[in-house]
């Protein structure tokens, strides 16, 4: 594992405890040890993609699913902070502005995804930004459509709060995609 290895974990938990904490305000949940995750994540990201360093010895793969792990946690946080934002600025949490809202935070993901994938996780001399963004189309449709039905169809169960209602169907749509996301982007569009 190099340094930038353990420079990048670091960053992305920073980025994560920060973001989870603006989430948790605008939802109106406490987060638990919340003042200890700006301190804990940092700490805890470079360990966990140790582990898969470690691990991933004599199986490459391990090290850099564990780097695709972590760019997708930012992704994850980065995808939930600009929706949160919306949220939070305009107060809507749901119908055809909140799918408006969860598009445009899907394509700066994206974006993000894109570039930390080819230089970090792949580190892929080859990649181009449209093949990637065609793959991804794919999971634009998953994700806001999983998303949107979740939010706009099935509507808040069991009295939960529309804005935590909004987050349970963005991260419903992350776990949908991820799958899709690392197997379409290893052996399709960063395929060395």
């Amino acid at each position: 594992m190099r340094v930038r290895d353990f420079i990048f974990a670091v960053l992305i938990g920073e980025f994560v405890a920060l973001v989870l904490l603006f989430v948790g305000r605008n939802v109106g949940m406490a987060v638990p040890f919340g003042r200890w995750l700006p301190f804990v994540f940092p700490v805890l990201a470079p360990l966990g993609l140790y582990a898969t360093y470690f691990l991933g010895r004599r199986s490459p793969f391990i090290f850099q699913f564990g780097k695709f792990f972590l760019v997708g946690a930012l992704n994850t946080f980065l995808d939930l902070g600009i929706l949160n934002l919306f949220i939070f600025l305009t107060g809507i949490a749901a119908g055809p502005w909140f799918s408006f809202f969860k598009a445009l935070s899907f394509v700066a993901t994206v974006t993000n995804s894109y570039f930390w994938n080819k230089l970090w996780t792949f580190q892929s001399p080859v990649g181009s930004y449209v093949v990637f963004f065609v793959v991804t189309g794919v999971s634009f449709i998953l994700n806001v459509g999983v998303a949107t039905l979740m939010v706009n169809v099935i509507g808040p169960q069991g009295g939960i709060d529309p804005k935590l209602w909004a987050n349970i169907g963005a991260l419903t749509a992350v776990v949908v995609t991820l799958v899709w996301n690392f197997l379409g982007y290893k052996f399709v569009v960063f395929k060395k």
